[in-house]
């Protein structure tokens, strides 16, 4: 489990010591790497030693949660259709090109797990454990929860360099960036939250 450090004031590479644990990053038009184009990203961790997130608006079309339930063992095939009303409604997202056979479950700070959930800020936890899972398959798990396959993650240095390149925009999370069901409607919301009418940004892609 990737462990955090608490986010300073302040933002990543404009002086030394501050991260962006609990933000939201943005790409701008001009990203080349076609797997974060229009992203938007929740930092779950970021420190000297690297950073890694969680993609919010890209949805596993593919694969419903469900699915996933059942392809884990969390239950047995012919319960599916007796799970709790919210366990059927959690988005699964891609997450992130690393890792990507692995689940992340992004949620609310009303459900805690000692020793495998991490909060991380603004009320939003990180837990990556099958009780998770099981827990929602009970009807016991928390209010709001997305679930990432995969994650984003940078070597030291390497986010605060994209983003002195202009590679990344950042702002704070909200919980319709991250929990929110309209992904195709994410990245807009992001860029207006920052000030910016997007498509005025998309007009002068590849300025500062």
């Amino acid at each position: 489990m990737w462990m955090g450090r608490g986010s300073d004031e302040g933002s990543a590479g404009d002086t030394p010591g501050t991260f962006l644990d609990g933000q939201m990053l943005v790409a701008m038009p001009g990203m080349r790497d076609e797997r974060f184009a229009r992203a938007v990203i929740y930092v779950c961790a970021h420190s000297p030693e690297g950073a890694m997130g969680i993609i919010v608006n890209q949805p596993a079309s593919h694969i419903k949660f469900t699915d996933l339930l059942v392809q884990l063992d969390v239950i047995p095939q012919d319960e599916r259709i007796h799970l709790p009303s919210g366990a059927g409604g959690v988005t699964v997202l891609r997450g992130g090109p690393v890792e990507t056979g692995r689940g992340f479950v992004l949620h609310s700070a009303d459900f805690f797990i000692q020793d495998s959930t991490l909060p991380i800020d603004d009320g939003i936890c990180l837990t990556a454990t099958l009780d998770i899972l099981k827990a929602i398959a009970a009807g016991g798990g928390p209010a709001s929860a997305v679930l990432a396959l995969g994650y984003a993650g940078w070597a030291p240095g390497q986010l605060e360099n994209e983003i002195q390149q202009n590679g990344w925009l950042h702002c704070p999370a909200d919980s319709s960036l991250v929990f929110g069901t309209d992904t195709d409607a994410k990245y807009d919301h992001a860029l207006r939250k920052i000030g910016i009418d997007p498509g005025m940004l998309s007009s002068e892609s590849g300025h500062a």
